[in-house]
């Protein structure tokens, strides 16, 4: 082993001290920030420090089972493909020690900035089983999948969102738009929405949907549900324009190709999408539009809506930007 091997050793094994030492401190912290509700899904580690650029999420399943997901976000770095790999496989083994997470319990994903679609692709996992635990959330349970997709299933920053939709929702009509794997549209259900339509263009993510909706003893087959495979903007242009509804869930993604359009880029097409749920918006109805997108710049549409991203990013998430909300109507 040369020099540059053997430092490239020791600074490995500082940084996975780093690394326990300050998903410890993070467990103190949320401990507290968490002591009056059972959260079974939450982020121990948020890139917190510059030269460790993962994340790491804590899962402990209905049963108690704990799982461990991480993603690494790729940065430049001087490390060699092998040494790199051992800086992975250190940092992994530091944090699944920490959480006393059995290794076969421990998924990491890699997140490259060149592939804008990655969340949507199904990793080659030819003959493994999915690892496909249920976690329960303020009461609901939802179903993950750690094995297959770069997400889990379940976006952790809007755990305040859903609860604020939830909230909203008894009696009332709700779309959710951009839905994914339903968890908005199981929060407005549960709450006694009159009726949820849930609107994704993937079948995969509908029937996940479903199952998060078997999972909370809700048929979704019943008359007051509805779950739509579509594009939302086609959708929104070409459903009744009688049907209005009274809250309005709309979450895309910064970008997509799986549209009836060419793409959908949330910077470009925001205002019309927004325009679009309006005219879909019953009166004294409410609307809340959230995007992750870092860059984005709110259009004229949006100008008498109200920001309160501040107030729904987590506590246990250190990037305050991780999303951006903004609400309209009486909210």
């Amino acid at each position: 082993m040369d020099e540059r091997d053997d430092g490239a050793v020791v600074k490995t094994a500082e940084q996975a001290e780093m690394l326990s030492n300050r998903i410890s401190k993070n467990l103190r912290v949320l401990d507290r920030a968490f002591r009056r509700e059972a959260v079974s899904c939450k982020r121990v580690y948020d890139h917190d420090i510059p030269e460790i650029p993962l994340v790491v999420d804590a899962i402990s399943d209905e049963s108690g089972v704990a799982y461990l997901h991480l993603a690494e976000y790729a940065r430049p770095h001087d490390r060699s493909p092998d040494e790199h790999d051992e800086w992975l496989e250190a940092l992994t083994g530091a944090a699944a020690a920490t959480l006393r997470v059995a290794e076969e319990r421990t998924f990491l994903k890699r997140r490259e900035r060149k592939r804008r679609t990655a969340q949507y692709e199904r990793f080659s996992r030819v003959g493994e089983t999915s690892v496909t635990p249920i976690v329960v959330e303020a009461g609901r349970r939802f179903e993950l999948n750690l094995s297959d997709y770069l997400d889990m299933g379940l976006f952790l920053d809007h755990r305040t969102t859903r609860g604020l939709i939830g909230a909203r929702a008894a009696g009332k009509r709700v779309l959710n738009l951009y839905a994914y794997t339903g968890s908005f549209s199981v929060y407005a259900a549960t709450a006694g929405a009159s009726h949820v339509t849930t609107v994704d263009w993937s079948n995969t993510y509908l029937e996940w949907a479903t199952r998060n909706f078997k999972l909370n003893g809700l048929d979704p087959a019943s008359r007051s549900h509805r779950f739509i495979r579509a594009d939302a903007m086609s959708w929104l242009e070409s459903a009744d324009s009688d049907v209005r509804f009274d809250v309005i869930v709309v979450d895309p993604p910064t970008f997509s190709n799986r549209t009836d359009r060419d793409t959908f880029d949330v910077q470009r097409d925001h205002e019309l999408l927004v325009t679009l749920c309006l005219e879909r918006l019953a009166p004294q109805g409410i609307i809340m539009f959230s995007t992750n997108f870092r860059r984005f710049r709110p259009g004229a549409v949006l100008s008498d809506f109200r920001e309160i991203s501040a107030e729904t990013v987590p506590p246990d998430f250190r990037d305050r930007k991780i999303h951006r909300a903004f609400v309209g109507g009486p909210w």
